[in-house]
């Protein structure tokens, strides 16, 4: 393949930007909403930016935070293609098939299950405590390389806060990371400026995209076992109405497919209604 052929896939989140703490920069209601957005957009260019700087051609970005409505287009390079809003039966990897070479996870968080990191939560705040595959916890990095390894894509670097990037290389191995921030607590960090992140993403980037032959996909066992386990029991009831779909326990749920099947079914899980009773 020559270098202008290289395809890269960018998932894009944003509790892992720079400076976001909670609700305030990640919700359209947040006082500071509309700064973090252009904040959040400016990451994923530098995202953009590296990739290109290691030959990458073809860009595919996908916006994966709240409504999907996030990154601003008038800020992107006029020849990407983007993914926005819901529902998407591939979720946060939307788009992604096995004519990519290397994907970046822009902007993730840690784990509902791990107990640390800002705004740690696997795909659902209010409903999800925790999700497993083969018995092991993961956060939406693992399953979204889970799916990128499906097609046979390495997933090559990571931004985030330092839990969130230590928990993505414990589970994939020694792929880059762009420590952005530092975990103070579930709502609290202490962060780089945005200009130092962007050029820390940047760079960071271009050296995932150049060692991407050394850096292997993480391929999903077929079938695999996946469980969700909710924060009320009467979620984890409703959901087992559906055929195939066993409650093993109060509040868990497990359903036995392909990661492409099981990613399907964690869009319809964090579909329904949060029941707190």
């Amino acid at each position: 393949m020559s270098p202008g052929d290289l395809a890269v896939y960018i998932s894009a989140d944003m509790e892992g930007v720079a400076g976001v703490t909670g609700p305030d920069q990640l919700r359209p209601t947040g006082f500071e909403y509309q700064s973090f957005r252009k904040t959040f957009t400016a990451e994923v260019v530098a995202a953009i930016e590296g990739a290109r700087e290691a030959g990458a051609m073809k860009i595919v970005v996908s916006d994966s935070h709240g409504n999907g409505l996030n990154l601003i287009p008038a800020m992107l390079p006029k020849d990407i293609e983007l993914v926005r809003s819901w529902p998407r039966p591939l979720g946060m990897m939307q788009g992604i098939d096995d004519s990519f070479d290397a994907a970046l996870l822009i902007g993730y968080h840690s784990s509902a299950g791990r107990g640390a990191g800002i705004a740690a939560h696997t795909f659902s705040s209010a409903l999800l405590s925790s999700v497993r595959i083969d018995g092991t916890e993961m956060g939406e990095a693992g399953v979204n390389a889970l799916i990128a390894g499906h097609f046979g894509v390495p997933v090559v670097m990571i931004s985030g806060d330092d839990v969130a990037v230590a928990e993505a290389q414990e589970l994939l191995g020694p792929i880059e990371g762009a420590v952005v921030k530092q975990h103070v607590s579930h709502g609290s960090t202490r962060t780089l400026m945005p200009e130092a992140a962007i050029a820390l993403i940047r760079e960071k980037a271009s050296a995932g995209i150049s060692r991407r032959g050394e850096l292997q996909p993480c391929r999903p066992a077929n079938p695999l076992t996946l469980e969700l386990t909710y924060k009320h029991a009467q979620n984890a009831e409703l959901i087992s109405y559906l055929a195939g779909i066993h409650r093993s326990g109060s509040h868990t749920v497990r359903f036995e497919g392909s990661i492409l099947e099981a990613s399907g079914f964690i869009e319809v899980a964090c579909a329904y209604p949060a029941h707190t009773g």
